[in-house]
């Protein structure tokens, strides 16, 4: 038998719109950075553990639309890989958790500048973990990069200190994370790796709840609310705005989330950023920059970077 024409099912076809793609990136920075916001003053009264499981828990309501809306949860929700989700998970876990404590320790500048230097540690751990070969130009990027970190960090002085530790170890396994995103999106589609993400950060979240709960005021829980909005929403124009338009074009955009958290610090909390910041943001920038346009010119698959403060 024939099957009729109108039966056959159009194939996808990806089309591209970069300024739609520019638009999405940049509304992606906007609400990853009011997620981190959030996540600052409510880490003034809640413990990192509860903050982060409402953020992970209300990151569900808008990736299930976008699932259901997009190709349904029986196809997105198929994988063959349910431990390596779980190993991403932990890796996205453990990355969330650094940042969203470097937020209550440092400045919300400093703790973003220190986040970029996770590109650098994406670039050195390919090479072990990835099997990647990487030139000259990109090695001498990663140190010029890391003379950017320490810049930043002024071990001779008074800076270095738990709050810049960590948000380092924030920024190491962010580029941990972006490796098993690498590994799993061989073969997984990206709402895949998103849902799974969520889902299973907010279980073993849920299970810290009971050693270190404190009830949320209205307020408190219209804010917890907003931040796994913010953080959901933010995941999803990421997405959209790489599969918009080409990874070299949009990927800087996110650099723009500094300029917010220096606005966002100095409004909100008065933190006025120093000249050494500046300076050393500005190295650590350039170089994540240039290891981007040399693995462009490369041909190289990109990993999508993950904002600031952000393990998914």
């Amino acid at each position: 038998m024939t099957v009729p024409p109108q039966t056959i099912p159009k194939p996808h076809r990806r089309v591209d719109n970069t300024p739609l793609g520019i638009a999405s990136m940049l509304i992606s920075v906007l609400f990853f950075s009011l997620m981190n916001v959030l996540a600052k003053l409510l880490m003034d009264r809640f413990p990192v553990t509860e903050v982060m499981f409402f953020r992970s828990l209300f990151a569900l309501i808008p990736v299930c639309l976008a699932i259901h809306f997009g190709m349904g949860f029986a196809t997105t929700l198929r994988t063959r890989y349910p431990w390596g989700h779980l190993g991403r998970s932990l890796i996205g876990l453990s990355s969330m958790a650094a940042m969203f404590w470097s937020f209550h320790l440092l400045p919300l500048g400093d703790a973003i500048s220190l986040n970029f230097a996770a590109p650098l540690f994406l670039t050195a751990l390919s090479v072990p973990l990835l099997s990647e070969k990487v030139g000259i130009h990109r090695w001498s990027a990663v140190l010029v990069g890391f003379v950017g970190v320490l810049i930043i960090v002024r071990p001779s002085g008074d800076v270095l200190n738990l709050g810049a530790l960590i948000a380092l170890f924030g920024a190491l396994t962010n580029a941990l994370a972006m490796i098993a995103i690498r590994q799993l999106s061989r073969t997984e589609l990206a709402n895949t790796i998103v849902f799974y993400f969520t889902l299973l950060t907010t279980v073993l979240l849920g299970l810290t709840l009971p050693f270190s709960w404190i009830t949320p005021a209205p307020l408190d829980l219209l804010m917890l609310l907003a931040t796994g909005l913010c953080g959901g929403c933010g995941q999803l124009m990421l997405t959209r705005a790489y599969s918009l338009a080409p990874a070299a074009l949009v990927a800087p955009l996110n650099y723009t989330s500094l300029l917010l958290a220096v606005g966002f610090g100095w409004l909100l909390w008065g933190e006025v950023p120093t000249a050494t910041m500046a300076a050393g943001a500005a190295v650590v920038m350039a170089s994540g920059l240039y290891i981007l346009h040399r693995e462009t010119r490369r041909g190289t698959t990109l990993t999508k970077p993950l904002p600031a403060g952000e393990g998914d």
